[in-house]
């Protein structure tokens, strides 16, 4: 039984809870495409590119969960308890002395730069409000995951389930009000999508401060103020890692633009596609997270041998759970898709990527373990420079030749994705077993 195992129940206690949260939040974003996709495939278009853009646009402060997970992680394996709340604050501070900026700046700029993401004019005019409603909510969202990385660094990740579970309700509940003008509001469609979005991530950020002054006070909380050298250490984890999600939300965005290229129907299909996806993909995720946190405490007592061997054991797990989630993603795709398009072109396109993503889920797992185990042990400037180049130097390039020019379709550009996801994961598991991470001091 796995649950005798005590290494697996170690696992499992850590990931479970976030895998909860995690899920929860994924179910919730289906609902709400869900939601827009009865607006047809220009309003899922455009909420799908705004989505990335926000993303990308938020990507170099939301590196900072990181360093604080990867600095906490650490302290608490070296026994300072008193002192793993030191990262969070000096993350903290880093959000709301850039995110405020930087919302401020991207706001105005949105109107100028949208119409180069699109050439569908009704997909501009839906997406622009959505997409800036989205950015004005960046430093509530990059306090999100600085949080984020604190709970699950220090074993308390079913703080972080607690807070999604509450966040995402919230905007269930204020997307179907705004989209649709349910109990007298207004009926804004996506852009009712953007604020419902927003004000429930400013919803998660003061319940985090909550939890914060409840459970994390005697750990430095808002108690220690972070020195110079706190604040160079959580730059130097976390901007490499914000670097690498801002060129890979890029990426992202590129890839909406060359599918937009081949037709709206297809960026249609590739929003849901995407969604879909993360569903099965983030309980990936949280194993990551988990093990980033076991592989920095086993670091923090001095046992590289011990954090090796963490990495392989979440993998072998994640391996299960995510090849399991891919079986109906094969084998059913139309039941999958059908919530969610109702244009029968539109879901002739997706069938046979839905049916790719369901065969190659274990393969995810292992990109996503071996990642995040890399960045646990502060081995972030390899991950940003790898991950960069397999996206920008071979999966773009390549990509844009065979759907657009060549003619291969949404098919031909997710198949090509899945190869690029392959070397990845291929990648960082060779990194991983050379152990070169093991020499890096936090």
């Amino acid at each position: 039984m796995w649950s005798h195992n005590p290494r697996r129940a170690r696992i499992l206690s850590l990931s479970l809870p976030i895998i909860g949260g995690m899920m929860s939040q994924n179910l919730l974003n289906l609902v709400d495409t869900a939601m827009v996709g009865h607006l047809g495939d220009v309003a899922l278009a455009a909420v799908g590119l705004g989505g990335f853009v926000s993303f990308m646009s938020m990507a170099i402060v939301l590196g900072i969960a990181v360093g604080v997970q990867a600095t906490a992680a650490r302290r608490k394996g070296e026994g300072r308890y008193a002192e793993m709340a030191v990262a969070l604050n000096a993350g903290l501070l880093v959000v709301f002395c850039v995110g405020p900026v930087l919302s401020a700046i991207l706001y105005q700029l949105v109107p100028n730069f949208y119409p180069y993401l699109s050439s569908d004019p009704e997909v501009i005019a839906a997406g622009i409000p959505y997409l800036q409603f989205r950015i004005l909510a960046i430093i509530f969202v990059a306090s999100n995951f600085a949080f984020r990385g604190y709970w699950n660094a220090v074993d308390q990740s079913r703080l972080y389930m607690f807070t999604l579970l509450i966040m995402h309700a919230c905007n269930i509940s204020l997307n179907y009000l705004l989209i649709f003008g349910k109990f007298g509001f207004p009926e804004l469609g996506t852009t009712g999508a953007g604020i419902g979005t927003a004000v429930s991530t400013a919803i998660g950020t003061t319940t985090y401060i909550f939890l914060g002054f409840r459970h994390a006070r005697g750990e430095g909380f808002f108690q220690k103020r972070p020195s110079r050298k706190d604040f160079g250490q959580i730059i130097r984890l976390s901007l490499p890692s914000g670097i690498q999600q801002f060129f890979f939300s890029a990426g992202m965005t590129a890839m909406y633009l060359i599918i937009g290229r081949i037709g709206t129907s297809e960026l249609a299909a590739a929003n849901v596609l995407l969604n879909i996806t993360l569903v099965a993909m983030l309980p990936g995720m949280a194993f990551g997270l988990s093990s980033a946190t076991l592989v920095g405490q086993a670091l923090g007592r001095g046992d590289s041998a011990d954090a090796k061997q963490w990495a392989w054991d979440v993998m072998k797990v994640a391996l299960v759970l995510l090849g399991v989630m891919g079986i109906p993603m094969f084998l059913a795709p139309d039941l999958i898709l059908g919530i969610f398009l109702h244009d029968p072109t539109t879901l002739d396109l997706a069938r046979a990527p839905m049916q790719l993503i369901g065969a190659t889920m274990a393969v995810e797992a292992t990109g996503i373990v071996m990642m995040h185990s890399l960045l646990g042990a502060g081995d972030v400037h390899r991950v940003m420079r790898i991950s960069i180049s397999y996206q920008w130097l071979f999966f773009l390039p390549v990509a844009y030749l065979v759907g657009p020019i060549m003619g291969y379709g949404l098919m031909g550009v997710w198949t090509l994705n899945i190869i690029y996801r392959t070397l990845l994961a291929g990648t960082f598991a060779l990194l991983w077993r050379r152990g070169k991470w093991a020499s890096i001091k936090i």
